[in-house]
């Protein structure tokens, strides 16, 4: 993920003008790497390092999700359906 895509996420999903570490932020940033990785294990089966990495990423956003949901019900539920990660 280079700079502007970052930078765009960030935009699309700050809570005020100065914001870049909410979890909203932290949660889109890591789906897009999720997505990302996602796509590279598809193709490269046998990459176990990455595979691993890929564990470790979903468990903290798993983690951060679960922080949102106990502290606001509301910006979570729009975070989920802004990001289609529950069905």
């Amino acid at each position: 993920m280079d700079k502007e895509q970052k930078q765009g996420i960030i935009t699309k999903h700050k809570v005020n003008s100065k914001d870049t570490g909410s979890t909203e932020v932290q949660v889109a940033l890591l789906t897009e790497r999720i997505n990302r990785l996602t796509g590279h294990m598809a193709a490269s089966p046998h990459d176990h390092i990455s595979y691993r990495g890929l564990l470790k990423m979903v468990g903290h956003r798993r983690r951060l999700l679960a922080y949102l949901s106990k502290t606001d019900v509301k910006r979570y539920q729009k975070l989920i359906n802004k990001l289609g990660l529950r069905k």
